[in-house]
């Protein structure tokens, strides 16, 4: 009798301890447990821990609630203006209502995969290339807005997405450069322009300055014959007057004139005499008369750029005699 009680007994503690192993489930702390019995839904999920479901009718589904980042396959699309390019980027979603994304949608990985895909094309076909190239944040609002809104009814949270990468064709990248290089050029210009124009306010001041003291401009030269004999070279300088040269030039000025005068008017008339017939009959040789020009006063011209000396004006040249006119025989 005792022997039969001490079996059913041990018979109990194997069912009890196989009944036991077969309903005892662990449920992590980053999972949730949904219980299905015969098919139907059972209550709200089983926390992290230890649980049990009757085993052979009850079936538990552990749900991870970790954020899942996912990689959104590069797209190929054209922008609002006209440029192919190729895009890809990436998702980091999480599930919040474990019940949801069993329930509600078949493989919600799968599901939030697709349509992370058509918003970005759409996102694509909406944007210009300036957008997608230097205002990401606004475009990845957008598109975390456009995947976020189904997704709210399978349970699963957005949490963020990011453009990983433009591609752009190999042209469109070259046109940018020459672009890019062509504003540089341009910036470039006009500061040089705005320092050749403040440049010359400067100068135009210290000439100003210079005008009013004289001594300020011999200076100036000293200054700059002292800097080009530091240097170790075989440059010579030599101080030549811009005054010289103005006085030489109002020297050939009359000059110039009378010959221009001479080249309109033509050649001189012949007088009585200059043309003689020989007993033959041969004429003479025409023999042009001199003509006394004016010589320039050098004196006077002298005094009036300030090149005399401090004796007094220079003496002017005398005028050579005309040569006596002969008659040919």
């Amino acid at each position: 009798m005792v022997e039969e009680l001490l079996a059913a007994v041990a018979v109990t503690g194997a069912a009890g301890l196989t009944y036991l192993a077969a309903a005892a489930r662990v449920v992590k702390q980053y999972e949730r447990g949904v219980v299905f019995r015969l098919g139907r839904l059972q209550g709200k999920s089983r926390p992290p821990g230890f649980t049990t479901i009757v085993p052979f009718v009850d079936r538990l589904y552990k749900v991870n609630l970790q954020i899942v980042t996912m990689p959104v396959p590069a797209q190929e699309g054209i922008t609002r203006d006209n440029v192919t390019v190729r895009v890809d980027a990436v998702v980091y979603f999480k599930v919040v209502d474990a019940s949801a994304a069993l329930v509600n949608v078949e493989d919600y990985r799968f599901a939030v995969s697709q349509m992370a895909q058509t918003s970005l094309r759409s996102i694509i076909g909406k944007s210009d290339l300036d957008d997608l190239l230097s205002n990401r944040e606004m475009l990845n609002q957008g598109l975390e807005l456009m995947i976020d809104s189904p997704a709210v009814g399978w349970g699963v949270q957005i949490d963020r997405v990011e453009i990983k990468d433009v591609s752009l064709p190999d042209t469109m990248k070259r046109s940018m450069a020459r672009q890019a290089e062509a504003d540089r050029e341009r910036r470039a210009r006009v500061i040089n322009a705005d320092a050749e124009l403040q440049a010359s306010k400067k100068l135009a001041e210290a000439a100003q300055q210079m005008a009013e003291t004289p001594s300020a401009l011999q200076l100036r030269l000293l200054q700059t014959i002292v800097a080009v004999a530091a240097e170790k070279n075989s440059t010579l300088v030599l101080p030549f007057p811009v005054e010289l040269l103005r006085f030489l030039e109002r020297a050939a000025q009359p000059t110039a004139q009378q010959e221009r005068a001479l080249e309109e008017s033509g050649p001189p008339a012949g007088r009585d005499g200059d043309l003689a017939e020989t007993a033959d009959g041969d004429k003479g040789r025409n023999r042009p008369p001199d003509t006394d020009r004016p010589v320039p006063d050098f004196g006077r011209l002298a005094t009036d750029t300030g090149l005399g000396t401090g004796s007094g004006p220079v003496p002017a040249p005398t005028p050579a005699s005309p040569r006596p006119r002969t008659r040919d025989a």
